[in-house]
Order: C-alpha cells, then sequence, then structure tokens
C-alpha cells in the first residue's frame, strides 16, 4: 500500500479505460489496504438466535435462482444477469465449470443490486449522469480493444452479451464517484502528523521487501467454514487451470479491494496480517497459496511482483538490444533443430560487442534486429534474468523453438533505473483520504441494502 498511489485510487481513474471485462466485472469502494479482517463497520451477528445444527427446509435461495429482482421499483432481468455472466465467462477464457456459474449468477445478482442501489441514490440527490458522457466513456472503452464503438457492439453481442450491460456498468461508476464526491470526501479529514508518521515509517523500511500482493477474502463462520474452505479451494483450482485471478477476486472477495481485482498494491510484510505475512515470505512471484486462515474467515494469496522498499529495481532498467535470428524450413526435426541451434550458438560466440553483430550476422544469413528502449521486467523471466547477468557486448545463449526459428540477444547498452523516492506528502495524504472516503462508502452501500425494498420473482 504504502509506497505507491492506492490500488483504490487507480481504480477509480483507469477503470473506464480498462478491458471491457474488468468494466463488467467492477465493484465500487475499493480500499488499498489488506483487508483479510472483517470491517469494522460490519454489522455483529452475535445477536441472532442461530443454531448450529441448521436444517434447511425446501430448496436453497428457490429466488435468487431465478436471478430476477425488483429493487425499490426497478427491474434486475435475467437477461441483465446472462449479459453480465457472460462476460466474466470470458474472461476466464470461457472455462467454466456449470456449477461455477450457478455460483456466478448469485454473485451477479448481488453486484448488480449494489449497483441499482448506487444509480438510485445518487438520482435521489440529483445527481444525473448524461448519456453523452456515457458514450465517451464506452468509446473509450471500445477504442481499448482497438474497435470502434460499432465493431465493439457486435464484439459483446458475439460473446452473449451487449453495450447496455457496458454503459449500465459506467453510469453507475461515475454516479456514485460522483455522489461519493459531493456527500463524502469534504467531511474527510487526514492530520499532518499522519502523513509525517507514515512518511518516518516508509523511509526506516527503505531496502526490506515488499510485496504486490492479490488476495481474495471470504467471510467465514464456525458453521460454514468446511462449505467457504471448499469454495476457496474450487477458486484456486479453476484459477491454476488458467482462470483470471482478478476475475475471480472481483466476483468472489469479499475485501474491499475486490473492485480492483484483489490488488493490494504494494505492501510490506508488516502492513499484512501474520498469517498472510508468513505466507507471503515463501511464495515466489506468480504464486497462488490458501486457503489461509485469517480472523474472520480464509482468505487466497497470490504475488503479482517483489522488490526493495525505496530501492531501484534492475528489471526497471533500459536495455539496448541487438536480436539476430534464423527460421528453421519447414518440417525439420526437433532433433535437426537442436543440432542447427548449436550451430547458431557456436558462431555467435564470435560476436565481439554489438559492433561485430551485423557482420556475424550476414555470414549466418541471419535476420538482424536493433532495439533501443527495451524494460528488463516487459521480457519473459529466463530472459530478465541471463540478460542482467551480461555484460555490455556479450549475447545470451539460443533460444526460440521450431516453430519460431532460434534466435541471440545481443546487449549493447544498459541505463540502470534510478532508485525510486518516497511518495510525496501530497500523495500520501490523497492516498490516506481515498482509504477513509472508500471506508464511509461500505458504510454508505450497507445502509443503502438495509433499506431497501428487494423482492425476488
Amino acid at each position: 500500500m504504502i509506497g505507491s498511489v492506492s490500488a483504490a485510487r487507480r481504480s477509480r481513474s483507469s477503470a473506464l479505460r480498462n478491458s471491457v471485462l474488468a468494466v463488467a466485472l467492477l465493484s465500487i469502494g475499493a480500499s488499498s489496504f489488506a483487508q483479510s479482517v472483517p470491517d469494522e463497520d460490519r454489522a455483529p451477528s452475535a445477536t441472532l438466535d442461530i443454531p448450529k445444527d441448521v436444517t434447511i427446509f425446501g430448496k436453497s435461495d428457490p429466488n435468487v435462482r431465478k436471478a430476477t429482482a425488483v429493487i425499490n421499483g426497478a427491474i434486475i432481468t435475467g437477461t441483465d444477469i446472462d449479459q453480465r455472466l457472460a462476460l466474466i465467462i470470458t474472461a476466464n477464457g470461457g472455462k467454466v465449470a456449470e456449477d461455477e456459474k450457478e455460483r456466478l449468477r448469485v454473485q451477479v445478482l448481488r453486484n448488480l443490486i449494489d449497483e441499482t442501489l448506487q444509480i438510485q441514490e445518487a438520482a435521489a440527490n440529483d445527481i444525473k449522469i448524461d448519456r453523452a458522457e456515457v458514450q465517451q466513456s464506452y468509446e473509450r472503452v471500445a477504442a481499448n480493444f482497438k474497435r470502434s464503438p460499432q465493431e465493439f457492439d457486435a464484439y459483446l453481442r458475439e460473446q452473449g452479451s451487449s453495450s447496455n450491460s457496458i454503459k449500465r456498468q459506467i453510469e453507475g461508476e461515475l454516479a456514485w464517484n460522483r455522489l461519493l464526491r459531493r456527500n463524502v470526501q469534504p467531511f474527510v479529514n487526514v492530520g499532518e502528523d499522519e502523513v509525517k508518521s507514515v512518511i518516518d515509517r516508509l523511509n526506516a523500511a527503505k531496502g526490506t521487501d515488499e510485496f504486490r500482493i492479490g488476495e481474495i477474502y471470504l467471510s467465514a463462520t464456525p458453521e460454514n467454514a468446511a462449505q467457504i474452505t471448499e469454495n476457496a479451494r474450487n477458486i484456486i483450482e479453476q484459477i491454476r487451470k488458467g482462470g483470471s485471478f482478478a476475475a475471480y477476486a472481483r466476483q468472489f472477495s469479499e475485501a474491499s479491494t475486490a473492485a480492483v481485482g484483489g490488488d493490494l498494491g504494494w505492501v510490506r510484510p508488516a502492513q499484512l496480517p501474520d498469517e498472510l505475512a508468513t505466507a507471503a515470505a515463501e511464495m515466489q512471484v506468480g504464486q497462488i497459496a490458501g486457503p489461509i486462515a485469517v480472523p474472520g474467515g480464509m482468505s487466497l494469496l497470490y504475488v503479482m511482483d517483489k522488490r526493495k522498499v525505496l530501492t531501484a529495481d534492475p528489471r526497471d532498467a533500459l536495455l539496448s538490444l541487438k536480436q539476430l535470428s534464423i527460421a528453421f524450413p519447414k518440417g525439420i526435426t526437433k532433433e535437426q533443430a537442436s543440432a542447427k541451434a548449436a550451430e547458431f550458438a557456436q558462431a555467435t560466440k564470435a560476436v565481439q560487442g554489438c559492433g561485430a553483430a551485423n557482420t556475424v550476422g550476414a555470414k549466418l544469413g541471419a535476420d538482424v534486429v536493433d532495439n533501443d528502449n527495451v524494460k528488463v521486467r516487459d521480457l519473459p523471466p529466463q530472459l530478465q534474468e541471463m540478460l542482467l547477468g551480461l555484460q555490455i557486448g556479450q549475447s545470451t545463449p539460443p533460444f526460440g523453438s521450431v516453430d519460431e526459428g532460434v534466435r541471440v540477444l545481443v546487449l549493447c547498452g544498459r541505463d540502470d533505473a534510478a532508485g525510486e523516492g518516497a511518495p510525496s506528502y501530497d500523495q500520501i495524504m490523497a492516498q490516506m483520504e481515498e482509504e477513509r472516503v472508500n471506508k464511509r462508502a461500505r458504510i454508505y452501500l450497507r445502509d443503502l441494502r438495509r433499506d431497501a425494498v428487494i423482492d425476488y420473482n
């Protein structure tokens, strides 16, 4: 969280420019800090007289499964849910089991109910979102997909969705953010001493590890812990099969970071609950772990990245590279390709610096390509380690495939990244204000749910 502008802040400024799938799965009110314990604003359940051994009489959630509802007079149809669900399935490459679809339908309905309540509350406060503004945002989403609005309409129809589904989401986002700016933000204050305290802690942590963490938090009680654990394991299984962690976080996580795909931003172990800090310290980048028992429930943890606090990351260095590549003839066997790659490797050892690369390339009949602005972190992980260990003028071993041919990279220059400075006073204050606005937004939305008249039919 600290050391970067919060994930929540990024989500509200850029969500409408992100992919349609991110927009489709978005919910409001994200906060950047780890929320692996129940919100203090969450309504207590201790006063309810619920037996430990519960017997359900009749079908479970019969109304919800019909997936239609009337919220204060506004109708959510089965079509609304189907179209939003289609986007979630697309986000997972179309690989969603039937039983998973049923769980997703229930969650989509909840999201649409919240969206409806937000739009209604904004309207009650005389906040109207102009259609032209919604259309403008929609066109930006289409442009992000390198499509015209008309082409994007067709794309959505192919996925089983529609432009109306996206535009409704955009309207809800704009209306809710505008309402918060007017009715909540003016009453949020952050003290000067609070900001200075954060800066001091950040500087004291310089050089220590910090992680970019994704989290899916699921609340649980002793009575339903077994079921929640099973759900968590199903989610992990789907993600390991290629599902999107961010998509599942948006739909299932009960932390406020669900809106940004569970992204907690950059956090230090001390900022995480002990259970998560211990797990993160043992994980590699790209690894998912869980379910991890935490107070109030359990978490699934995903390590997106790792770096040192306020220290230059070698992967941010800019490289000047020269690539030599040869293609394999069609029909070549793997053994023949390996032999040819070995010959290529032996020949490229003669490259003494980038000045000789063109000459060697011409002798080998290789294509030579220059690129003077390559960031190390944008390369595949295997090449990152290799290139960071090279001196100027040295080349990598050959790499490639039978289909794509073989190539080597020659390192011609490197501009190391400057050490990252601490965020400014204003950045930290804005981040803290954003977190407090989001906390009040959760309370606001909870109250709207409590007071709403909702009929399932």
